[in-house]
């Protein structure tokens, strides 16, 4: 995106002073789709209804269905990491693990899903999961979470932080005039935002629309915390799985509070065409094609697909909305069905409408939809939420609950698409055109049964092109990880290294008196500190290095000076000399490694002092970036 959409303070301020209606970016100052782009949106939607044989484009039961009474919950708390709450065989201590995370929202919709288990076990004579109110009592969780107590306190401290914050403060000012731009608070869990948005939605001065009449999207600015930003790529996929278990608690607490149904559907097997690219599972498809390259992040014919459509297709009048002939577009998926692997395929003889249709074409005949059965619908009822800041928080959350295939293709899709709309002065297709048409190769799939071509033809492609604008416009801020999700994972790390200390207390009281200074404790009041910095840089070069932090010192300040004192010269060839002398390693990285976090590749902003405060356990260590194909 052309637009940093962290900034601090300072970089806030000055953009504000430059930032003006004037200069604004084209794809900001559009309106609501034309008649041309409804027409192009029921087109879509035709194409979609014959191509899967069937006008009813809710499925049969035997292709997707929802789940019996309490299974849906069953699954829930399996895919939110809590299955040892209905189970017999868990510890207590299992149990309060995550549970000890929760904010007081998210512990609420946890129980809300065991009390809705409960009653259909009730119903079935089964005998009944323990409540979660007993696990918090157990004495063994008493110990682990001694913060457990206070809980409504600390939920009450951080919704009265958010109270003074941009986020809120900008409330009476958006109800003066339509805000130049908006922030993006990450620091406090959503859903706890959400309490405070419902409250201030009761007075009448604060229940306005923060978005102008005419459909254009402000700026969104998140600022950077002194940690910095994580994006998705840099944590461990240990502690991945772990977001992902955290993002779905808060964004079931957030669709409670906002009152979203989500209803998840399962998809019955079907037989797998023998295809070797359309109609191929994305995980299958993916890993076969790992076999020949093992960096690959996407099927390497989605790759190759839209870097033709970059080098052709971008500048090309109507792209994806103007139709390929039919007869060359089937004899185009029988070539590369046949020579695309074996190299023999020759896109100069494709036409860019011919390719874009082939690029709709492969996302529709998914087996599954990319935004996958459980959550598509989730996704389309995002359009229903009148917040813009509740809708992106809802995005954020479900971009992070994708499976990794599915989230990388998803942003290789939208990246294309954003270079679709900077061309628009020569393709004519801004914003709105482009996301009227993809919204229905995204959100109807013949597997699961979607509302999307209910109700008034104009309001329903208005809303389903407005999600998918979103997922274009602010796809940048949407594949962070928010700062409370990374938070609660620290919380989970601590409390999981130290679970054995607690089954026996007398043994926990003679490691004591036997080691009375073996934990050592971060040197917070310290104005400077010593590091020493492990380094793993392939052949070029290993070791460590000692380096003095100060209260600002950022990781870029570190890396400058790993670079000028291991990198002198670039006659290694690893190095690119600049004009100043020093050279530059760009695909160098600092990472954050142990104690609280498995893996953390560190923003070049991240304060140093207090990641060492956040995490004094951890090591510190230089090494290259992973390198990846297309993606993230």
């Amino acid at each position: 995106m052309s637009v940093e959409p962290w900034a601090s303070p300072q970089d806030q301020a000055a953009a504000k002073q430059a930032h003006s209606p004037h200069d604004s970016p084209s794809q900001d100052q559009e309106t609501f789709p034309d008649k041309v782009c409804v027409d192009s949106f029921w087109h879509e939607v035709e194409t979609i209804q014959q191509g899967s044989g069937d006008t009813d484009l809710g499925c049969s039961r035997r292709d997707s269905r929802h789940s019996e009474e309490g299974e849906q919950e069953e699954q829930w708390l399996a895919d939110a990491g809590l299955s040892t709450l209905i189970s017999e065989d868990g510890e207590d201590v299992d149990k309060a693990l995550l549970l000890s995370t929760l904010t007081k929202t998210q512990a609420l919709a946890v129980q809300r899903r065991l009390d809705s288990y409960t009653l259909s076990r009730r119903k079935r004579n089964k005998q009944p999961p323990r409540d979660v109110r007993d696990i918090f009592s157990s004495p063994i969780a008493q110990t682990l979470l001694p913060e457990a107590e206070n809980t409504e306190d600390l939920t009450q401290h951080s919704m009265a932080s958010v109270a003074k914050t941009p986020l809120s403060a900008m409330t009476l000012e958006h109800h003066r005039g339509a805000p130049k731009e908006e922030f993006l608070i990450t620091d406090i869990a959503y859903c706890e935002q959400a309490v405070i948005f419902i409250k201030q939605a009761k007075f009448p001065q604060n229940n306005s629309q923060h978005r102008k009449e005419d459909g254009t999207l402000p700026r969104v600015v998140c600022p950077k915390c002194r940690l910095g930003v994580t994006r998705i790529q840099d944590l461990s996929h240990a502690d991945m799985k772990k977001v992902r278990q955290l993002a779905l608690i808060d964004m079931t607490a957030l669709c409670d509070l906002l009152e979203v149904e989500v209803k998840r559907h399962k998809i019955g097997k079907r037989k797998i065409p023998e295809s070797t690219l359309f109609g191929v599972p994305l995980a299958t498809l993916l890993e076969n094609d790992q076999k020949q390259k093992p960096n690959a992040t996407i099927p390497l014919f989605l790759q190759a697909l839209l870097s033709f459509l970059e080098k052709k297709g971008v500048d090309s009048e109507g792209i994806l909305r103007v139709p390929g002939s039919q007869s060359r577009i089937k004899l185009l998926q029988q070539n590369l069905e046949s020579n695309f692997y074996s190299g023999h395929f020759n896109w100069d003889e494709v036409s860019p409408n011919d390719a874009a249709a082939l690029l709709k074409k492969f996302i529709r005949d998914l087996p599954d939809p990319l935004l996958t059965a459980e959550y598509l619908n989730t996704f389309s009822a995002v359009r229903d939420i009148t917040e813009l800041r509740q809708k992106l928080h809802m995005l954020n959350l479900l971009v992070l609950l994708l499976p990794e295939p599915n989230r990388n293709t998803l942003k290789a899709l939208l990246e294309f698409l954003s270079k679709v709309v900077s061309r628009e002065n020569r393709n004519r297709m801004n914003l709105w055109a482009v996301a009227t048409i993809m919204a229905p190769n995204l959100f109807l799939h013949k597997a699961v049964p979607s509302r999307l071509t209910d109700g008034a033809e104009k309001g329903q492609a208005e809303k389903a092109a407005d999600v998918m604008r979103l997922l274009v416009r602010y796809q940048d801020l949407l594949w962070t990880i928010p700062n409370f999700l990374v938070s609660q994972v620290r919380r989970l790390n601590e409390n999981s290294n130290r679970r054995y200390q607690f089954y026996d207390r007398r043994f926990k009281n003679l490691l004591k008196k036997i080691q009375p200074e073996s934990r050592e404790k971060p040197e917070k009041n310290k104005s400077e500190l010593r590091r020493t910095v492990k380094i793993q840089v392939g052949d070029l070069v290993s070791g460590s290095m000692d380096f003095q932090l100060g209260v600002n010192t950022r990781t870029s300040d570190l890396l400058e000076h790993f670079q000028r004192q291991f990198l002198r010269s670039p006659a290694n060839g690893k190095g690119k000399m600049r004009r100043n002398g020093s050279v530059s390693c760009p695909d160098c990285a600092l990472y954050e490694v142990g104690g609280n976090i498995g893996e953390h590749c560190l923003d070049l902003d991240t304060h140093l002092m207090d990641l060492y405060n956040s995490n004094p356990g951890g090591e510190w260590v230089i090494k290259r970036k992973p390198n990846g194909g297309r993606g993230v």
